[in-house]
């Protein structure tokens, strides 16, 4: 009877799949860019563990997504409105660095489209790559200039499992059912056209019943939206005025209640979640804010962005501050303009933008080490299974295990160029190039 049940057991383990953890959003489960999972891969090449790969008809740098069996990803056909900008290269040739414009040209180029611009939702099926549906969405009004290194397919997707919602730099939402389907679309163009510098680059944001659109452009049009996941009306909307952000809210919770963390060109400020009110705020000016916080034991962890700036922790809550008295611990410079940091095992770890990696320890701010690895990165590294990774335009993937001493599992290469940060799920990563979607892993 012992050795019966136990085949039985044994039998069982074998056909009950795994838990996978859907990665429903750029940042993950949580928002903070990490994986609970096991088991995640540590090396691949082009010609070592693909478990598929599958041709985006557009171009885009947001992030892919995951739910269940589905893994969604947002582009552009047609090329759009591109103007040179500042580079992560500096004093050097950056396309001899690997810094290039989106679709491969050398930085510098200005691509002035002429095509008509359709915006893409793309599902794959996550077991084999499979294209599953495509939504299209023509592009609509004047299209808004944008940095040579995105277009206006840079907002990264988000789902509930019950919708799937995209944005994109004109101001266009739609809202689908998990087949694909038109539940309802906005254009916030009604506001006023979307007009900051070098294009929008905020994702939506998911909490409760609200989809919340982070608008922090030049004014007129400056504003937080709260819509109805189900409907897409209003549930409220809070004017700004002088603040700019290229960056993506964060949702944690305070002693308060739960806030809407913004990093814009000001400072970064607590919104409430019940009407977006301004609840505290730090000042501090940065002409391009970017990354997005995260948080270790209710304590906000970000950078400020732009050119080796601010990194810090600060406490939420309180109400009517100017909450210098918030800021828990901050380093004057050191962090990376694009990339967001992310926080693993009380260590937060960065990737400066050409390939500085700095690990600090997440209480006090101190530096634990740092080394040179080489690279140009946009992506924002993930975590999880002892490992962190950081992504560099080029293709390059640098494996480190997560520690106190720097340690170089893998340096795993694609002959393809990535901007976007990639997924985690079902013990593969998903990475998304110019123009294929990889699965790495078994």
């Amino acid at each position: 009877m012992r050795r019966l049940s136990l085949c039985l057991a044994l039998v069982l383990a074998s056909i009950v799949p795994l838990s996978a953890e859907n990665w429903p959003n750029w940042r993950g489960p949580a928002s903070t860019g990490v994986s609970s999972e096991a088991s995640l891969p540590a090396r691949w090449s082009d010609t070592e563990n693909i478990a598929w790969k599958a041709t985006l008809r557009g171009l885009g740098i947001s992030s892919p997504i995951v739910w269940g069996d589905r893994v969604f990803v947002t582009s552009q056909i047609g090329s759009g409105v591109a103007r040179s900008g500042p580079r992560l290269v500096q004093g050097e040739d950056a396309a001899a660095a690997g810094e290039r414009a989106l679709g491969g040209t050398a930085t510098g180029a200005i691509a002035r489209g002429t095509d008509t611009t359709i915006f893409l939702v793309s599902a794959f099926d996550k077991g084999s790559g499979r294209m599953l549906w495509e939504y299209e969405l023509p592009a609509e009004g004047t299209l808004p200039e944008v940095h040579e290194k995105h277009n206006l397919a840079t907002p990264s997707p988000v789902t509930d499992g019950q919708r799937l919602y995209a944005w994109f730099g004109t101001g266009q939402v739609v809202a689908l059912d998990m087949s694909g389907k038109l539940v309802w679309k906005r254009n916030l163009s009604e506001y006023g056209a979307f007009n900051i510098n070098w294009g929008h680059g905020s994702s939506p944001v998911l909490h409760k019943d609200m989809l919340i659109l982070l608008c922090y452009h030049n004014s007129p049009a400056s504003y937080i939206l709260a819509v109805d996941v189900a409907t897409g009306t209003n549930k409220w909307k809070a004017d700004s005025t002088g603040s700019l952000s290229y960056s993506t809210p964060f949702v944690m919770e305070a002693p308060g209640g739960a806030e809407l963390i913004v990093n814009h060109g000001e400072g970064v400020s607590g919104h409430s979640l019940t009407n977006g009110e301004k609840l505290w705020y730090i000042n501090e000016t940065n002409r391009f804010p970017i990354p997005v916080a995260t948080q270790q034991d209710g304590i906000i962890l970000l950078s400020r962005g732009y050119r080796s700036g601010p990194y810090m922790a600060i406490r939420p809550g309180g109400k009517g501050d100017v909450a210098s008295s918030h800021v828990v611990w901050k380093v004057p410079t050191g962090a990376p303009y694009i990339s967001s940091i992310i926080q693993y095992d009380g260590l937060i770890y960065m990737i400066g933008d050409v390939g500085v990696a700095t690990v600090v320890d997440a209480k006090t701010g101190t530096r634990v080490w740092q080394e040179r690895v080489g690279g140009v990165y946009s992506a924002s590294p993930i975590a999880g299974d002892g490992k962190v990774y950081f992504f560099s335009e080029n293709g390059e993937t640098i494996v480190l295990s997560a520690g106190r001493a720097p340690d170089v599992l893998a340096r795993n290469k694609l002959d393809a160029r990535v901007l976007g940060s990639p997924a985690i799920s079902g013990g593969r990563m998903f990475i998304r190039s110019d123009s294929t979607l990889y699965a790495i892993g078994k």
